[in-house]
Parts: C-alpha cells; sequence; structure tokens
C-alpha cells in the first residue's frame, strides 16, 4: 500500500511540473526548447525507474509464503481445548478416548489392642482386618504406622463406534503388594493389581469388583475398606452381563477349610463350577435399593500324602443380601448392607472360613450373618462432611470341628471427619473401636485413630 501511494505521489508531482514546464516553454524562445524536452526526458527516465522497483517489489510480496496466525488465546467461557494434538491410542479405533485417574493418599495411625500385639509385618497395622484382632492376650503397647501404600493409579479406554457399539477397558494399580525394601530406608511396595477387564456393550470380562457386592454403597472412610466386619469386599475374575438394571456373572470359585480340629484355614479352588452371582437395582432420585443372590459350590479334591488319605466332598452353599443407599434431603444420606448365608469368603476379608472338615473328611458349610449402616452428614459449607457406622458379622460354627479358636463374632464403631478445603483435596480424622469374639468366649478389642491426605486426580 505505501509503494503505492508513493507512486500515485510521484505521477501527480511529474504532472505539475509538466504543467508549469509548458506554462513556461509558451514565452521561451527556441532555444529553451531544447532544454525543455531534455528535463522531459529525464522525468520519463525516473518514471520508468520508479515502475520497475514497484514492479519488483509486488513479485516478492507474492512469492513470500503467509505470515502465521497468531498463537490462540484462551478458550471461552465452558470451552476445552485439546490436550494434545496426537491421540495417545494410536492403534485405537476412532472414537476412542484416555482416561487416566487416581489419587495420592498417606495415612498415619496409631493402633492399641488389648489382648495381644500384631506382629510387625501384620496386614492388620496398615488396615482393619477383623480376624486378625488379637484376643485372650495380654494388653500391648501404642503403634504408630504410616504410609502412601493405598494410592492407585489408573487408566480408562472408551470407543463408541459409528454402530454405537461401545466397548473398552479399565486396569487399576495399588502398592499393596507386598514389601520389597523395608522402613529402614526405603520404604518400596510391590504394584498391585487391582482391576483388568474389558466390556463391549452389555458384557464384561476380566476382574473387578463381584457382582454380590455392592460399591455405590460403602461409606466413606479413612480405612480402605470401613464397616469391614459386615461389608461384602471381593474383586476376581468373572464374566458379567448387564441388562438395565439387572445383572447376572460367573466369577472365580474358591472354597476356604479349617482344618478339623482348627486351626489356619486352607484354600481350594478345585472344581468346574463358577460362583453364580445375579443383582437387581432399582434406582431413583431417593437413593438406589439393591437385591442380589450368589450360589457356590464348596468343595475339595486332595490326592492322597503319606499316611493322609485322599480327600473328596462339595457342599452346595447360597446366600442373598441387600443394600442400598437412602437420601436423606441435600445434607444427608443412610447407606446399608445386610447379608446372610454361604457368606464367609466374602464378608470382611475372611473373618473365617467357608466350611470345615467333619470326621469323615467331609465339608461341613460355616453360615453367617453380616451387614453394616451408616450415617454421611454434609456440614453447610459444604467442605466439611462427616460418616457414622457400625458393623457387625455372627457365624455359625459347627464347633465340634472347627475347636473354639474360630471367630464367633465380629463388630466396629468409626466415626470420621473429613475435610476439602480444595476440590479433589481431603484431609481427615478417623476413629475406629472394634472387637472380636472366639467361641471359646475369650475377646479382644482394637482402638485406632488414623489421619489421612489424600489427592485425587
Amino acid at each position: 500500500m505505501a509503494v503505492s501511494h508513493l507512486f500515485s505521489l510521484r505521477r501527480t508531482v511529474l504532472a505539475a511540473a509538466l504543467l508549469l514546464s509548458l506554462s513556461g516553454a509558451a514565452h521561451a524562445d527556441s532555444r529553451s526548447e531544447a532544454a525543455l524536452e531534455s528535463r522531459i526526458a529525464q522525468l520519463e527516465q525516473q518514471l520508468a525507474e520508479l515502475k520497475a522497483a514497484v514492479d519488483a517489489q509486488k513479485k516478492a510480496t507474492a512469492a513470500a509464503p503467509a505470515t502465521a496466525p497468531a498463537a490462540a488465546g484462551p478458550a471461552a467461557a465452558g470451552v476445552k481445548l485439546p490436550i494434545q494434538v496426537t491421540t495417545l491410542t494410536p492403534g485405537g479405533s476412532p472414537g476412542t478416548t484416555v482416561k487416566i485417574g487416581g489419587f495420592m493418599k498417606t495415612d498415619f495411625a496409631l493402633t492399641r489392642t488389648d489382648s495381644g500385639q500384631f506382629a510387625d509385618s501384620a496386614s492388620g497395622r496398615d488396615l482393619y482386618v477383623p480376624g486378625q484382632t488379637p484376643v485372650g492376650g495380654r494388653g500391648s503397647g501404642t503403634d504408630y504406622d504410616a504410609g502412601a501404600k493405598f494410592s492407585r493409579l489408573n487408566i480408562g479406554i472408551d470407543t463408541v463406534t459409528d454402530n454405537s457399539d461401545k466397548l473398552g477397558a479399565f486396569v487399576e494399580w495399588d502398592f499393596f503388594g507386598g514389601a520389597l525394601g523395608n522402613e529402614n530406608a526405603t520404604n518400596t511396595y510391590g504394584v498391585t493389581l487391582r482391576h483388568a477387564y474389558a466390556y463391549w456393550n452389555t458384557w464384561l470380562a476380566g476382574q473387578t469388583w463381584s457382582t454380590f457386592m455392592d460399591t455405590a454403597a460403602l461409606p466413606e472412610t479413612a480405612d480402605l475398606i470401613g464397616p469391614t466386619d459386615g461389608v461384602v469386599f471381593v474383586r476376581q475374575p468373572q464374566i458379567r452381563y448387564t441388562r438395565g438394571n439387572f445383572q447376572i456373572s460367573l466369577e472365580d470359585p474358591q472354597t476356604t477349610i479349617i482344618p478339623r480340629g482348627g486351626g489356619a484355614a486352607a484354600s481350594s479352588d478345585r472344581g468346574a463350577v463358577p460362583d453364580l452371582a445375579a443383582r437387581y437395582t432399582w434406582k431413583g432420585t431417593w437413593g438406589h435399593f439393591g437385591i442380589t443372590g450368589l450360589l457356590r459350590d464348596l468343595r475339595i479334591d486332595r490326592p492322597a500324602a503319606g499316611t493322609t488319605p485322599a480327600i473328596k466332598d462339595s457342599q452346595f452353599g447360597g446366600a442373598i443380601g441387600v443394600s442400598g443407599k437412602f437420601t436423606i434431603g441435600e445434607y444427608n444420606d443412610i447407606r446399608y448392607q445386610v447379608s446372610a448365608g454361604a457368606i464367609s469368603r466374602y464378608i470382611g476379608l475372611g473373618v473365617t472360613s467357608d466350611s470345615v472338615l467333619d470326621l469323615s473328611n467331609d465339608l461341613e458349610g460355616i453360615d453367617g450373618f453380616a451387614g453394616y449402616v451408616a450415617w454421611r452428614h454434609v456440614f453447610a459449607n459444604k467442605k466439611l462432611r462427616s460418616n457414622l457406622m457400625y458393623a457387625r458379622s455372627d457365624y455359625d460354627n459347627p464347633v465340634a470341628f472347627t475347636g473354639t479358636g474360630v471367630t464367633k463374632s465380629s463388630q466396629s464403631f468409626r466415626l470420621n471427619f473429613i475435610y476439602s478445603p480444595l476440590p479433589k483435596l481431603d484431609v481427615g480424622v478417623e476413629y475406629m473401636l472394634g472387637r472380636r469374639e472366639v467361641e471359646s468366649g475369650a475377646e479382644g478389642d482394637i482402638n485406632r485413630l488414623q489421619f489421612l491426605a489424600k489427592y485425587s486426580f
């Protein structure tokens, strides 16, 4: 634009000069005409040179690359800019999304038992394991434990095809896989596989929570599980079908067995019949309510060893349960679960076992009853919340075969306060009092004060 304007200005000046020259030429003599013609020729030469420069400038501008656009500014309100240009799953189908999540959690706990002491490596020092509560011994001192091993990392892959088919996969780990170092220096722990499954529309295959378990009814706790005495808590491989509010699954079978006369329980995974679990759930603005059923083939099949004869037997087992969450206004809800039947392996990290060997080395089933209720209250500022809960389980042990050292009942009371100063950031404190009783009548209490710091992402 500047060159074109210059060219126009020069042309105007030239015209004015010519006009003045011609006006003067009308009164000049013949000698002046020669000088005027020389001046005109000079001006025409300058005009030609200027025109050539303008043409060269136009050609150079046309040949130059386009100027890069300015970098994009902040996105408009409510609009999310893409995190990256290329996909995280170059081998995935079109329409695939990737989600990375989890949390970093550190626990600090003070634990005291009144009837014996936990071993240094006992998992009961990291989380509440009702079956490990010492009974019949002397009181112990207070033990302090801290760790970040319950932190988690997960990856979810989800795809929606052009035909509206939904498929994907999910995998999650924590770090409760056993110590690889010691608390003297490194505090290193093994990675533990929690979930690993794939799904396609209504089908799921892989390892995840049992269909007999209601994760939506679990209360919020500082402890890994919380109302452990009465809660169904099992992750295992399965194939599951979901249709609306109905689910049914075939799950990995295991039978836990107490030796005749008592002692450490053993596990048996013999047999060709998987556990069958089913659930139906009603949902609404009021919360949800579910009914569950479980069918099991308790089985043992051990070959003879030395003077020990072969043992082979099976027994049918079944269980039912109800669970849910009932919302009370904006700031309160009640969560609960009740189960009964052949539930022993499914309750509280195995408070007791599914069966015992009788005098004929046949399996004798051990039924139980378990449940919990929890009240959650959110304070008016919505940053502070509290959970109050009670859990219990009771077992029908055939004492003639199990002996009197097996767990008869287990119960716990728990109260916590959890504060979120910022979204996804939680700090809290929790007090727990638990009690375990064995068939002999011996009891043991456990008191625990636990603090947590957690950041979810």
